[in-house]
């Protein structure tokens, strides 16, 4: 059956208004438009909670506690609290080197802030990386900048951390990040982060 020419320019034009109301840049929830949305912050200040698992020098060790984190261009300052909310480490890095002050000990100063925490904590905390990681972002074994999204959860890091985002928060950014990484100093580490606050500016 044949139908009148202008029954036939009504449904093609439903069709294609229909194609193109399906056709929106946020189709892809791992495409540019939607990672677009995630801008990368300078300065951020963000708290939350800690946990860690390795293998200490007799037995697997567990740690539990929460921390604050600011960073801005230049520098980043890292502060890990016992569960009763005391000052474990005060950690500061920027371009002239890194310190550590824990109560009790000698202020601790390195070149390279991923070296002093390991030395001093007999566990690796990868500051460096999580100025990116913090916010969703890592640099993947080939060098390029990865974005990470509730599509994409896992990225795998140049210096060997495996990062999944296990949640998000309904504005989009990281909720909870588990790192895994396997290490000469610690076997195996893992180490669990949940945000609790976040500002941005």
């Amino acid at each position: 059956m044949t139908l009148p020419v202008g029954i036939r320019v009504a449904i093609a034009s439903t069709l294609v208004l229909s194609a193109c109301a399906t056709v929106s840049p946020t189709a892809a929830p791992d495409g540019p438009a939607a990672t677009a949305e995630r801008a990368f912050r300078q300065q951020l200040s963000l708290g939350g909670r800690l946990s860690v698992r390795y293998q200490g020098p007799q037995k697997e060790e567990a740690i539990h506690g929460s921390f604050s984190w600011a960073q801005t261009a230049e520098r980043t300052t890292v502060t890990l609290l016992s569960p009763l909310g005391q000052t474990v480490a005060l950690i500061e890095a920027g371009p002239a080197g890194a310190t550590m002050t824990q109560a009790g000990q000698p202020l601790r100063v390195a070149a390279d802030v991923d070296t002093l925490t390991a030395e001093a904590l007999g566990w690796p905390l990868p500051v460096a990386g999580m100025r990116d990681w913090l916010q969703g972002f890592a640099t993947d074994p080939e060098g390029r900048r990865a974005v990470a999204s509730p599509a994409r959860d896992t990225l795998l890091t140049r210096d060997g951390w495996r990062i999944h985002y296990a949640a998000w928060s309904d504005d989009g950014r990281p909720r909870r990040i588990d790192l895994a990484r396997n290490t000469q100093q610690a076997g195996e580490v893992s180490i669990r982060i949940v945000i609790d606050t976040w500002q941005a500016s």
